[in-house]
């Protein structure tokens, strides 16, 4: 299988704009996400896809490779489908490396590559909650996937609900799961979803992955043990400085 990684980034955010050209520890958060996903085993290519020449500049300025997309994408997918359309060579598979996760590790790209054998349409990472506050954070998307490692539902609630039991007891009673935001594509599915409308499910939890499933594709799933590290506004910046 060839496999590229692709890493969106815009320039525009609503609440942290030019947050890939933040400086972590001297270097800009692109940099940082890029560095970790050339680490990657099983990537054939890193490129970043950008609508600004900002980021273009920037990604140049430390030799990595980048594509000018357009601006007007309302998501990562469709800007990764736009770049690979750019692409002189094929490839059997997109890597979606999301640009606000400056210290992803190369294990959980290559855990999910590994996934990809020609059959799979898309695949998606997971991880176990331990925490009783990210269980019930709407912020925290939920996954539930059947016994072949196929997801069934992405959800802001909290879900399988435990009936008749305390929800402060829900941890002990049932293994539930986060969604880490990595995506692959197969490349012909990575075109045919850019072509679908939004859908119910879509619209209502606002996660994109609910039009695939309701549009009949199948996603597989991994588990990671690797903890996400986002970067969604300044606040989560200075406090990952600190990690740092």
């Amino acid at each position: 299988m060839k496999i590229l990684g692709m890493i969106p980034a815009r320039y525009g955010s609503t609440r942290f704009p030019a947050k890939a050209l933040a400086d972590i520890g001297g270097k800009s958060m692109i940099q940082r996400v890029y560095e970790q996903a050339s680490k990657a085993r099983m990537l054939d290519e890193v490129i970043v896809a950008t609508d600004h020449e900002a980021i273009q500049s920037v990604v140049q300025g430390f030799a990595g490779k980048v594509c000018m997309t357009s601006k007007a994408h309302q998501s990562g997918t469709d800007r990764c489908y736009e770049a690979l359309s750019l692409q002189p060579g094929a490839y059997d598979y997109v890597i979606n490396i999301q640009g606000d996760e400056p210290f992803i590790a190369p294990d959980q790209i290559d855990l999910l590559a590994g996934l990809l054998d020609g059959e799979t349409q898309l695949a998606t990472l997971v991880k176990k909650i331990d925490d009783e506050e990210e269980l019930f954070n709407p912020n925290v998307v939920k996954v539930i996937f059947n016994r072949y490692h196929q997801a069934i539902y992405f959800s802001r609630a909290t879900l399988p609900y435990n009936r008749n039991i305390p929800q402060n007891q829900w941890l002990q009673q049932h293994d539930y799961f986060k969604h880490i935001g990595i995506y692959a594509y197969r490349s012909d599915v990575l075109h045919e979803i850019t072509l679908l409308e939004a859908s119910a499910l879509e619209k209502s939890e606002s996660l994109e992955q609910l039009r695939w499933i309701e549009n009949g594709y199948t996603i597989k799933v991994a588990e990671t043990q690797h903890q996400s590290i986002g970067v969604d506004t300044p606040e989560d910046l200075e406090r990952l400085k600190n990690l740092y």
